[in-house]
């Protein structure tokens, strides 16, 4: 008895294609490839022509306009210095910066610079110091004031270590000043006008004073300072008399135009103090 005769014969294999395509539809996805990347590289091109020629005409467009705005060319007798300069002051602020050579020669290391702005004008004023005054102690007299500016130097060089500024206290003078604390019968008394280097010294100085300092036949004294809170900025306006939106003048030859503009004023110039 025959049992295979009722099996039934697998069906053949089905056709599998070959693992690598034909070499020609290889070689036709290649340019496809190819035409595309010529395409967008022709694209990419134009875009960026396009956008050059866009940002050129954006640029002349904005020439345009500011030429209409600009200001005026400024005279040549301002550039030399030979007429007055009057403007109204809009700001006053200070900046820290080198002693000004030409108008300081005697001077060196960092210092104090006024700066006064009014319309498109910067002045840098030169030479004007921070100070406060305390009380001159009774007998003290001008070889007593030497010795004191040596002992309040040394303090202030211990307090000031990492300071790069040659000199500390640049003077200290004896006027005669009044009070107006308290009710007082004399007219006026004795003060010492300390002068120091930098308006951020008046705050250490004041410290030290306050805490007391070791003066020979005085022993450890302390002092009462007066005006030491003044800013500087507003020291400068009182000792001129500025007031907000006063016009200022300088006159012809008391300044010289900056060599290195350090703003976007049109006339930026330096000079001394006083200026007047």
């Amino acid at each position: 008895m025959n049992n295979g005769a009722g099996r039934k014969r697998p069906p053949p294999p089905a056709h599998q294609s070959p693992a690598n395509p034909p070499k020609h539809q290889a070689t036709s996805q290649e340019e496809e490839f190819l035409d595309e990347d010529v395409f967008l590289d022709e694209t990419l091109i134009e875009d960026e022509g396009s956008l050059i020629l866009r940002d050129l005409e954006e640029r002349q467009a904005l020439a345009s306009r500011l030429c209409k705005w600009a200001r005026p060319t400024l005279p040549d007798d301002y550039v030399s210095g030979s007429r007055n300069v009057v403007f109204q002051q809009l700001e006053i602020d200070y900046v820290i910066g080198e002693s000004h050579r030409e108008l300081l020669p005697n001077s060196s290391g960092p210092a104090a610079i006024i700066r006064i702005f009014g319309h498109s004008i910067c002045c840098h004023v030169h030479g004007f110091e921070p100070y406060f005054y305390i009380s001159c102690p009774p007998g003290m007299g001008p070889d007593d004031i030497s010795h004191f500016h040596q002992i309040l130097e040394g303090r202030m060089r211990e307090a000031n270590r990492n300071s790069k500024v040659p000199k500390f206290i640049c003077r200290i003078e004896m006027v005669q000043k009044r009070s107006i604390m308290y009710y007082q019968q004399q007219n006026s008394q004795p003060f010492l006008k300390i002068v120091v280097a930098l308006p951020t010294m008046v705050t250490s100085c004041r410290g030290i004073l306050d805490r007391g300092i070791q003066i020979d036949g005085l022993g450890v004294k302390s002092f009462m300072t007066y005006e030491s809170n003044v800013l500087f900025a507003l020291r400068f306006m009182i000792d001129c008399n500025i007031v907000g939106g006063n016009w200022i003048e300088v006159p012809a030859g008391k300044y010289k135009k900056t060599a290195k503009k350090l703003s976007y004023c049109q006339l930026e110039f330096d000079c001394l103090y006083p200026y007047t």
